[in-house]
């Protein structure tokens, strides 16, 4: 039990690492949606590039802060019925989550990423707009990585949920936070 707890806590780890470096992605962010705002509004501006980068980190972000967000259960969910559950109830229900759904989906997601990544390489995919960003694989790869994050978060997940059923709590959660 003690080395599931070591891997969840590793993988944990990981992804609160990705997530923590991946949230100073905001700052940028800001920055270049002002910038856009002002040039666009102000000086009659307009920037193709800007907009793009805008929505590159934007996804970056997203996909990079998701399995960050699932370590403290703040992620998107409907909580109508699992709330009232008890501590076990909801375990099961978070357990079958990441086991039937979570996960494998996300390893889904991560096969064809990767292919939509060495295709997008291949043809030297480049923005459709003029003025747009080039090397269109880099952004594209944003989302394997993240899945890849993501599953081995739901394996987290499901190895805490695993342990909180057999009655062991996880060790190493708080570290993480």
């Amino acid at each position: 039990m003690e080395q599931l707890q070591r891997l969840s806590a590793r993988l944990d780890w990981i992804s609160a690492s990705v997530g923590k470096a991946a949230a100073w992605l905001s700052i940028p962010i800001i920055a270049v949606v002002v910038i856009d705002v002002v040039t666009r509004r102000f000086l009659t501006l307009g920037s193709v590039t800007l907009q793009e980068l805008e929505w590159h980190l934007h996804a970056v972000l997203f996909l990079f802060c998701a399995a960050y967000a699932y370590i403290d259960d703040t992620h998107v969910r409907v909580d109508i019925f699992r709330a009232r559950l008890g501590k076990v109830h909801q375990a099961w229900i978070e357990l079958i989550g990441a086991v039937l759904f979570l996960t494998p989906y996300s390893i889904v997601m991560v096969i064809l990423g990767w292919q939509f990544v060495i295709d997008s390489y291949l043809l030297n995919e480049v923005s459709d707009a003029p003025g747009g960003l080039p090397y269109r694989f880099v952004i594209k790869s944003a989302l394997p990585i993240g899945f890849m994050l993501l599953t081995m978060q739901g394996v987290s997940t499901a190895v805490k949920q695993f342990l909180i059923l057999k009655g062991h709590v996880a060790k190493g959660e708080a570290d993480v936070r």
